[in-house]
């Protein structure tokens, strides 16, 4: 089990949950999950991306618990969740659904929103019957079904297969990232974040990402590097939102773009100007207020209807 990463004050400090429960995949693996805020509120789920941990949302569930019950959880491999042989999208999409089965009533709904490897773990559950019972809406932040090595620009060449192999090379290392230092800072922000992006804000991604163990890392890129879920996204049946930053080197806008053209209920799409990868960090009241707009919209949404108004932009 990993030895979760996070900085101790100041607005990413992780907040203290209501309470900590363990819910059991089909495999048997036992996923640390937090539950924030009234028991009585409408529910958000956060499933967090590569290298991450409950630890990222830390400003959204700070912002949300006031008034909803928020859902996070640890992949596996990541933060208090133990790592797992089986790293498949199978396995996240199995694992969405003990999540969602251990902290919601039967037929109770949330939305439910995932960065990154969070929001591939949505797509890969998307037909799931877990999944549906319990999926509201849905807010995909930075990420993409397919192709991920090949569009991302994390290496500055043109695209073709010298700047794949070479991308293929540097997310799939097997070196230990170390401490965090000022090198360790500088290298993370131009991978991962923004031109802009606040120290205390690198800061944060820094301590959650370098706090990942080197296995459970090289064995995640793995999966990213093949990952192929093109075909689920039409079974994303919900309303759904999209955020991505424009410059975004690992999940560029391309597949933002690529999703919102294929969601059959796509009801917003927004492009961050100047934002990189971590959405939920840089710009957390867009990311949180999304998550509102789709409470507010859909939240208490029924199964079987069809009163949805598509939104354009944002």
């Amino acid at each position: 089990m990993s030895r979760p990463g996070h900085v101790a004050a100041g607005p990413y400090a992780p907040p203290v949950p209501a309470r900590a429960l363990t819910a059991v995949s089909a495999d048997g693996t036992r996923l640390h999950v937090e539950v924030h805020g009234p028991d009585d509120a409408p529910a958000v789920v956060l499933s967090h991306g590569w290298t991450c941990s409950t630890a990222f949302w830390a400003a959204q569930i700070r912002d949300l618990a006031a008034d909803h019950r928020v859902v996070a959880y640890d992949q596996r491999g990541h933060g208090r969740t133990p790592a797992s042989a089986a790293c498949t999208t199978d396995a996240l999409a199995d694992d969405l659904e003990a999540v969602l089965a251990a902290t919601l009533a039967p037929g109770e709904k949330a939305v439910i929103a995932g960065h990154s490897m969070g929001g591939m773990t949505i797509l890969a559950a998307a037909a799931r019957p877990g999944f549906r019972e319990h999926a509201a809406a849905v807010l995909l932040c930075s990420t993409g079904s397919s192709r991920l090595v090949a569009e991302s620009t994390v290496v500055p060449l043109r695209p073709g297969p010298l700047r794949t192999g070479l991308t293929r090379r540097i997310l799939g290392s097997r070196a230990p990232l170390g401490p965090v230092t000022p090198v360790a800072r500088r290298i993370l922000r131009y991978g991962t974040m923004g031109p802009g992006a606040a120290p205390h804000m690198v800061e944060a991604c820094a301590r959650i990402v370098h706090g990942c163990p080197t296995r459970v890392r090289h064995a995640w890129s793995k999966v990213l590097d093949t990952l192929e879920l093109d075909h689920n996204i039409g079974e994303l049946r919900v309303p759904t939102a999209v955020v991505v930053g424009t410059a975004d080197r690992l999940t560029p806008p391309v597949h933002a773009r690529s999703l919102i053209a294929a969601l059959p209920v796509c009801v917003g799409g927004t492009e961050l100007t100047g934002v990189g990868h971590m959405t939920p960090v840089e710009a957390p009241e867009v990311v949180t207020a999304r998550i509102r707009e789709l409470v507010t919209g859909y939240g208490t949404r029924t199964t079987g209807s069809t009163d949805v108004t598509i939104k354009e932009g944002a």
